[in-house]
Protein backbone atom coordinates (compact mmCIF):
# COMPACT_ATOMS: atom_id res chain seq x y z
CA UNK A 1 0.00 0.00 0.00
CA UNK A 2 2.74 2.41 1.06
CA UNK A 3 4.38 1.71 -2.62
CA UNK A 4 1.22 2.64 -4.52
CA UNK A 5 1.34 6.50 -4.84
CA UNK A 6 4.88 6.44 -5.80
CA UNK A 7 4.17 3.74 -8.39
CA UNK A 8 0.68 5.80 -9.52
CA UNK A 9 3.14 8.80 -9.80
CA UNK A 10 6.26 6.86 -12.25
CA UNK A 11 2.85 5.32 -14.46
CA UNK A 12 1.18 9.56 -15.12
CA UNK A 13 4.89 10.71 -15.70
CA UNK A 14 5.75 7.62 -18.12
CA UNK A 15 2.38 8.54 -19.60
CA UNK A 16 2.77 12.13 -19.66
CA UNK A 17 6.08 11.49 -21.32
CA UNK A 18 4.83 9.19 -24.07
CA UNK A 19 3.58 11.15 -27.74
CA UNK A 20 0.22 9.42 -29.05
CA UNK A 21 0.31 9.38 -32.55
CA UNK A 22 -2.42 8.66 -34.98
CA UNK A 23 -1.53 8.19 -38.62
CA UNK A 24 -3.25 6.32 -41.39
CA UNK A 25 -1.17 3.56 -42.69
CA UNK A 26 0.28 4.62 -46.28
CA UNK A 27 1.90 7.45 -43.99
CA UNK A 28 3.37 5.02 -41.42
CA UNK A 29 5.06 3.09 -44.23
CA UNK A 30 6.10 6.09 -46.24
CA UNK A 31 6.21 9.65 -44.41
CA UNK A 32 6.69 9.21 -40.79
CA UNK A 33 9.70 7.31 -40.17
CA UNK A 34 12.01 9.83 -42.13
CA UNK A 35 10.31 13.11 -40.81
CA UNK A 36 10.32 12.06 -37.48
CA UNK A 37 14.56 11.07 -38.25
CA UNK A 38 14.53 14.80 -39.52
CA UNK A 39 12.71 16.29 -36.08
CA UNK A 40 15.12 14.59 -33.96
CA UNK A 41 17.78 16.89 -34.99
CA UNK A 42 15.40 19.95 -32.99
CA UNK A 43 14.61 17.30 -29.97
CA UNK A 44 14.79 14.60 -28.39
CA UNK A 45 12.22 12.25 -29.46
CA UNK A 46 10.50 10.78 -26.33
CA UNK A 47 8.82 7.11 -26.25
CA UNK A 48 6.01 6.82 -28.77
CA UNK A 49 2.83 5.02 -28.99
CA UNK A 50 1.67 5.08 -32.73
CA UNK A 51 -1.50 3.96 -34.03
CA UNK A 52 -1.68 3.03 -37.38
CA UNK A 53 -5.32 2.76 -38.86
CA UNK A 54 -7.87 3.86 -41.62
CA UNK A 55 -8.89 7.46 -41.34
CA UNK A 56 -12.00 7.05 -39.90
CA UNK A 57 -10.64 5.33 -36.86
CA UNK A 58 -7.68 7.88 -36.50
CA UNK A 59 -10.15 10.92 -35.97
CA UNK A 60 -11.91 8.67 -34.06
CA UNK A 61 -9.30 8.31 -31.60
CA UNK A 62 -8.59 11.88 -31.82
CA UNK A 63 -12.22 12.62 -30.83
CA UNK A 64 -12.10 10.44 -27.94
CA UNK A 65 -8.57 11.81 -26.51
CA UNK A 66 -6.86 8.67 -26.80
CA UNK A 67 -4.57 9.92 -29.22
CA UNK A 68 -2.66 13.61 -29.25
CA UNK A 69 -1.69 14.25 -32.83
CA UNK A 70 -3.01 12.88 -35.95
CA UNK A 71 -1.00 12.89 -39.62
CA UNK A 72 -3.03 12.49 -42.55
CA UNK A 73 -3.49 12.92 -46.05
CA UNK A 74 -5.56 16.67 -46.58
CA UNK A 75 -6.92 18.96 -48.51
CA UNK A 76 -8.84 22.19 -48.52
CA UNK A 77 -11.92 21.29 -50.33
CA UNK A 78 -12.10 18.30 -47.81
CA UNK A 79 -13.23 18.97 -44.15
CA UNK A 80 -12.18 16.05 -41.50
CA UNK A 81 -14.48 15.67 -38.27
CA UNK A 82 -12.29 17.50 -36.05
CA UNK A 83 -13.45 20.75 -35.82
CA UNK A 84 -11.15 23.81 -36.62
CA UNK A 85 -12.87 25.12 -33.79
CA UNK A 86 -11.23 22.18 -31.38
CA UNK A 87 -8.16 21.77 -33.76
CA UNK A 88 -5.43 22.65 -35.05
CA UNK A 89 -3.27 21.47 -37.54
CA UNK A 90 -0.15 22.67 -39.73
CA UNK A 91 1.12 20.97 -42.81
CA UNK A 92 4.36 18.96 -42.44
CA UNK A 93 4.90 17.87 -46.23
CA UNK A 94 2.87 17.31 -49.67
CA UNK A 95 2.20 14.26 -51.43
CA UNK A 96 0.49 13.84 -54.68
CA UNK A 97 -2.82 11.06 -55.24
CA UNK A 98 -2.58 9.92 -58.90
CA UNK A 99 -4.12 6.85 -61.10
CA UNK A 100 -2.27 4.27 -61.69
CA UNK A 101 -2.43 1.34 -63.92
CA UNK A 102 0.13 -2.11 -64.45
CA UNK A 103 1.73 -1.07 -67.93
CA UNK A 104 1.11 -3.72 -71.13
CA UNK A 105 3.67 -4.82 -73.28
CA UNK A 106 4.57 -1.84 -74.95
CA UNK A 107 4.75 0.38 -71.38
CA UNK A 108 1.33 1.98 -71.63
CA UNK A 109 -1.59 1.59 -69.39
CA UNK A 110 -3.21 -1.58 -69.26
CA UNK A 111 -6.54 0.33 -68.38
CA UNK A 112 -6.47 4.31 -68.99
CA UNK A 113 -9.30 7.31 -67.96
CA UNK A 114 -10.38 9.94 -71.00
CA UNK A 115 -9.07 7.04 -73.94
CA UNK A 116 -11.36 5.08 -75.90
CA UNK A 117 -11.92 1.36 -74.25
CA UNK A 118 -13.16 -2.10 -75.30
CA UNK A 119 -15.48 -1.90 -71.96
CA UNK A 120 -15.57 -0.20 -68.91
CA UNK A 121 -12.86 1.03 -66.88
CA UNK A 122 -12.07 -1.38 -64.18
CA UNK A 123 -11.77 0.79 -60.60
CA UNK A 124 -10.43 -0.77 -57.60
CA UNK A 125 -11.67 1.84 -54.85
CA UNK A 126 -11.60 2.79 -51.08
CA UNK A 127 -14.14 1.95 -48.84
CA UNK A 128 -15.76 4.65 -47.09
CA UNK A 129 -13.25 4.40 -43.84
CA UNK A 130 -10.42 5.37 -45.81
CA UNK A 131 -9.25 9.10 -45.88
CA UNK A 132 -7.43 8.69 -49.33
CA UNK A 133 -10.90 7.79 -50.67
CA UNK A 134 -12.38 10.19 -49.36
CA UNK A 135 -10.62 12.33 -50.91
CA UNK A 136 -10.99 10.77 -54.54
CA UNK A 137 -14.62 11.14 -54.52
CA UNK A 138 -15.09 14.61 -53.57
CA UNK A 139 -12.38 15.78 -55.64
CA UNK A 140 -12.80 13.58 -58.94
CA UNK A 141 -15.74 11.76 -57.95
CA UNK A 142 -17.79 13.89 -60.52
CA UNK A 143 -15.47 13.59 -63.53
CA UNK A 144 -15.64 10.19 -62.91
CA UNK A 145 -19.32 9.98 -63.85
CA UNK A 146 -18.01 10.96 -67.08
CA UNK A 147 -16.07 7.74 -67.73
CA UNK A 148 -17.63 4.50 -68.17
CA UNK A 149 -16.28 2.96 -65.34
CA UNK A 150 -17.24 -0.48 -63.15
CA UNK A 151 -15.83 -1.15 -59.66
CA UNK A 152 -13.78 -4.18 -59.45
CA UNK A 153 -12.82 -4.14 -56.22
CA UNK A 154 -13.17 -1.87 -52.83
CA UNK A 155 -10.13 -2.22 -49.89
CA UNK A 156 -9.84 -0.07 -46.74
CA UNK A 157 -5.69 0.22 -47.61
CA UNK A 158 -3.68 1.87 -50.10
CA UNK A 159 -1.07 -0.80 -49.80
CA UNK A 160 -4.06 -3.50 -50.68
CA UNK A 161 -4.88 -1.74 -53.77
CA UNK A 162 -1.40 -1.07 -54.62
CA UNK A 163 -1.21 -4.70 -54.87
CA UNK A 164 -3.92 -5.39 -56.84
CA UNK A 165 -3.09 -2.61 -59.34
CA UNK A 166 0.22 -4.45 -59.99
CA UNK A 167 -1.47 -7.68 -60.28
CA UNK A 168 -3.41 -5.31 -63.78
CA UNK A 169 -6.75 -5.48 -61.66
CA UNK A 170 -7.65 -1.89 -62.48
CA UNK A 171 -6.84 1.82 -61.76
CA UNK A 172 -6.37 3.14 -57.94
CA UNK A 173 -5.48 6.85 -57.04
CA UNK A 174 -2.15 6.08 -55.03
CA UNK A 175 -0.34 8.24 -52.73
CA UNK A 176 3.05 8.66 -55.03
CA UNK A 177 5.45 8.76 -51.92
CA UNK A 178 3.86 4.80 -51.49
CA UNK A 179 4.80 4.02 -55.33
CA UNK A 180 7.88 5.70 -55.55
CA UNK A 181 9.68 2.37 -56.39
CA UNK A 182 7.54 1.03 -58.65
CA UNK A 183 7.16 4.08 -60.82
CA UNK A 184 10.64 4.57 -60.92
CA UNK A 185 11.11 0.89 -62.52
CA UNK A 186 8.33 1.01 -64.18
CA UNK A 187 6.00 -1.59 -63.10
CA UNK A 188 3.48 0.85 -62.57
CA UNK A 189 2.56 4.24 -64.78
CA UNK A 190 0.11 6.90 -64.63
CA UNK A 191 -3.43 5.84 -66.14
CA UNK A 192 -4.91 9.66 -66.76
CA UNK A 193 -3.45 13.21 -67.61
CA UNK A 194 -2.34 15.42 -65.06
CA UNK A 195 -5.95 16.83 -64.73
CA UNK A 196 -6.52 13.80 -62.62
CA UNK A 197 -4.02 14.09 -60.15
CA UNK A 198 -4.52 15.48 -56.82
CA UNK A 199 -2.25 17.46 -54.94
CA UNK A 200 -2.56 16.96 -51.11
CA UNK A 201 -1.04 17.99 -48.03
CA UNK A 202 0.22 15.58 -45.63
CA UNK A 203 -0.77 17.71 -42.16
CA UNK A 204 -0.48 16.87 -38.19
CA UNK A 205 -3.51 17.80 -36.12
CA UNK A 206 -3.87 18.29 -32.55
CA UNK A 207 -6.68 19.28 -29.98
CA UNK A 208 -6.19 23.06 -28.66
CA UNK A 209 -5.39 23.69 -25.19
CA UNK A 210 -2.65 22.65 -22.94
CA UNK A 211 -1.38 19.24 -23.25
CA UNK A 212 1.78 17.26 -21.32
CA UNK A 213 5.24 19.07 -21.86
CA UNK A 214 6.17 16.44 -24.15
CA UNK A 215 3.32 17.40 -27.03
CA UNK A 216 4.67 20.78 -26.31
CA UNK A 217 7.97 20.77 -27.44
CA UNK A 218 7.00 18.20 -29.97
CA UNK A 219 4.34 20.91 -31.19
CA UNK A 220 7.06 23.63 -31.24
CA UNK A 221 9.56 21.02 -33.25
CA UNK A 222 6.72 20.43 -35.74
CA UNK A 223 6.10 24.20 -36.54
CA UNK A 224 9.47 25.22 -36.35
CA UNK A 225 10.46 22.33 -39.29
CA UNK A 226 6.98 23.05 -41.34
CA UNK A 227 6.83 24.93 -44.34
CA UNK A 228 5.08 28.39 -43.75
CA UNK A 229 1.42 28.17 -43.18
CA UNK A 230 -0.91 27.66 -40.04
CA UNK A 231 0.81 27.10 -37.07
CA UNK A 232 0.32 24.91 -33.97
CA UNK A 233 0.62 26.33 -31.06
Amino acid sequence: VARLPDQARAIVDASAATLRIASTHALSFTFLPGWLRSLESRLVVGPIQLMSDVMQQCEALMLQGRAQFLLCHAHPQVPSRLDPASYLSVAVGHDDLIPLSAPDKTGQPQHALGKPAKGPVPILAYSAESGIGRLVRALRGAALEGVRTQPALTAHLATVLRTMVLDGRGIAWLPRSLVTDELAAGRLVEAGDAAWAIAVEIRLFRRRGAAPPAAEAFSRAVVDAAPPGPDLP
